[in-house]
């Protein structure tokens, strides 16, 4: 019984084909397959060779062009589903199909049927608008409306939006209310504009009397330019949606910023495509009053992702108040877990003068301003100075080359290993009383201690060690962080001078974060991350747990005594570790710059590395550290 059935469906689908198969081949079906083929051929005026109707050609058309090309349609077919004579008319067959097209808001797949008429022997559509859709009138219209999407917001770790869509002001003019008082010259001053642009803007082909005609947009802060702005005659200042950066040039260069929707630098760009949403599209029939009259088809919209990151932006921007006159980077982060509470590059710019619309002269003063203010700083490498020795200490100590105790001998403040080394000397700024040994170096910043330790190392092992610490390596991070190098090493006193972070030691101020979150947490490097996820660590153990401690115990003694004790709080435990790095032709430079560091961590979880490119004549590093003090107090 149950093949009974089967093979007499097989017979019934057999005979629904053939009957479908039949009927494209008759001979009004033909006629519309080959309409049908001339529309996928976008020969309109080919289409009307095959019509019967009242409307001119040229109406036709451009209709029919409007419509198909306005709603960016494709593959478009018809498929005969029956062929039936006209009740009324023997001449008439009315063919029954099937339309499917492809359109700008995805698939639209209907049925309609239409009159083929046989006249002089030749097979016509007795066309009109419903031949397009059913519902199709001809002074109905085919309207196509974008359905705005949003752009995803950017907060920190509490929730507050450091990037969002918001509000602006667009300030443009209405002609027809305009006057001889109008002075466009003012204008075109308030708003850093020519009058040559707003002469264009106003004579365009679009604008009427009643026309509101945009110049620029200014922020919402501005309100004294707005009240300035609205006592010329035609001014119309109307709110817009932009995007905003509410804490200015405080997150700038974190966040970027974005033109026409897209990132172009920051976060903005690291996450654009989180951040981007997708437009939605409606095609639908109006009437002649614009009323709707059916949805034909619609693509919803997709608004962008919100991101939360970890940065805490009272953080970030203490760290920029302190900073935003110099040339420099700060990096604060949570040593246990990674997370990044700041970055911080200064001085800079305001990613809202940017977005808002900036002139030529406005832009390429930006470019070319000496301090650089859209310069990522954080994302770059420097020459370390003596911020690299507690890193040196811990390699020497993991591969036995000396111990914590190990007293190198006084060598005063002047010191070479050798005559081969002609004029060269290492120097040091502090003599202290005391063994030279790993504590008292990092106290007192000792740079000959360290040259010494370097040669004990050796130039293979140091290499290695720091190689270890991820020197050479291209760290994962959301944005593209510059690799840290230690350069060739090729002379020993080359190898001398990279022990206290000169000759080419370049260093990136997130990864050296990383490697002062070893010493903080018993020996782990964590990677940093801007978004939360369980804690992940570049290299565990990187260090020993005994080595950590004993790098960390000195560190707080540089705060409590030392070259860092400027950075000292009462009641709380602070380590750190200044430096100050060199930056001269040669030993008998006088013209130089020094770049200063200082770097810190309390019991809390809070590091702090932070670098300020010329700190000559400023106290070296010690500039850096009441500005630190102020983040941990």
């Amino acid at each position: 019984m149950k093949k009974v059935i089967i093979a007499i469906l097989i017979i019934l689908v057999i005979g629904v084909v053939s009957v479908v198969i039949y009927m494209n081949r008759t001979e009004p079906s033909v006629c519309l397959k080959e309409y049908f083929d001339k529309l996928n051929a976008k020969d309109y005026e080919g289409m009307y060779e095959y019509v019967e109707t009242d409307m001119p050609k040229e109406d036709f058309v451009t209709r029919v062009k409007n419509i198909y090309e306005g709603i960016e349609a494709a593959n478009i077919s018809a498929t005969v589903l029956t062929n039936t004579e006209d009740e009324n008319d023997n001449s008439i067959t009315n063919v029954t199909y099937n339309n499917s097209m492809d359109t700008l808001a995805g698939n639209m797949n209907f049925m309609n049927t239409v009159k083929v008429k046989k006249i002089d022997g030749e097979y016509k559509l007795v066309w009109n608008s419903s031949v397009i859709f059913p519902e199709l009138k001809d002074d109905y219209k085919v309207r196509v409306t974008t359905l705005e999407s949003t752009r995803g917001a950017i907060y920190d770790r509490n929730d507050i939006a450091i990037a969002k869509d918001g509000e602006v002001y667009s300030v443009g003019l209405v002609p027809g209310k305009m006057d001889d008082t109008t002075d466009l010259a003012k204008l075109a001053n308030l708003l850093g504009i020519t009058e040559e642009t707003i002469n264009n803007s106003l004579n365009a082909s679009y604008v009427k009397e009643d026309t509101f005609v945009p110049l620029r947009k200014i922020s919402k802060d501005e309100q004294d330019l707005k009240n300035e702005l609205l006592n010329i005659k035609g001014i119309l200042i109307t709110d817009v949606t932009s995007r905003v950066y509410p804490y200015k040039e405080a997150t700038s260069l974190l966040t970027g910023y974005v033109q026409e929707d897209e990132g172009k630098t920051g976060l903005e760009y690291a996450y654009n495509d989180r951040l981007k949403g997708t437009d939605g599209e409606e095609i639908y029939i109006a009437d002649e009053s614009e009323n709707k009259v059916k949805t034909l088809a619609k693509r919803d919209l997709k608004n962008g992702e919100n991101i939360k990151t970890t940065i805490d932006v009272t953080i970030q921007q203490e760290l920029y108040n302190q900073f935003k006159e110099d040339p420099g980077a700060s990096v604060a982060m949570n040593y246990n877990t990674g997370e990044v509470l700041a970055l911080v590059s200064t001085p800079a710019y305001d990613a809202n003068d940017i977005v808002l619309g900036v002139t030529n002269d406005e832009w390429n003063e930006l470019q070319n301003n000496e301090q650089k203010p859209m310069y990522n700083r954080y994302l770059s490498t420097y020459v370390p100075g003596s911020s690299l020795k507690p890193i040196v200490g811990a390699i020497g100590l993991s591969n036995n080359s000396f111990t914590a105790d190990e007293d190198f001998g006084d060598s005063g403040k002047r010191w070479q290993n050798s005559e081969e080394w002609k004029d060269l000397y290492v120097t040091t700024l502090t003599d202290y009383s005391g063994p030279a040994n790993l504590k008292n170096a990092l106290i007192y910043s000792d740079n000959i201690y360290f040259a010494k330790a370097a040669l004990k190392i050796g130039k293979n092992n140091l290499q290695k060690g720091l190689d270890n610490f991820g020197f050479n390596d291209k760290i994962s991070f959301v944005q593209d962080i510059t690799k840290s190098t230690y350069g060739s090493m090729d002379s020993e006193a080359a190898l001398a001078n990279s022990g206290y972070g000169q000759d080419q030691m370049l260093v990136n101020p997130i990864h050296l974060a990383m490697i002062y979150s070893s010493f903080a947490n018993g020996g782990n490097m964590v990677m940093p991350c801007l978004e939360y996820t369980e804690t992940k660590y570049y290299k565990q153990n990187v260090i020993s747990q005994e080595i950590a401690d004993t790098i960390k115990q000195d560190l707080v003694q540089v705060v409590e005594q030392g070259t860092g004790k400027e950075a000292k709080i009462d009641g709380k435990t602070i380590a750190g570790k200044t430096g100050t790095a060199e930056i001269k032709e040669n030993q008998q430079d006088e013209n130089g710059t020094e770049i200063g560091w200082f770097n810190a961590f309390d019991e809390n979880g809070l590091l702090v590395v932070s670098m300020v490119e010329n700190v000559k004549g400023k106290g070296g590093s010690h500039y850096l550290l009441p500005k630190i003090k102020t983040v941990f107090e």
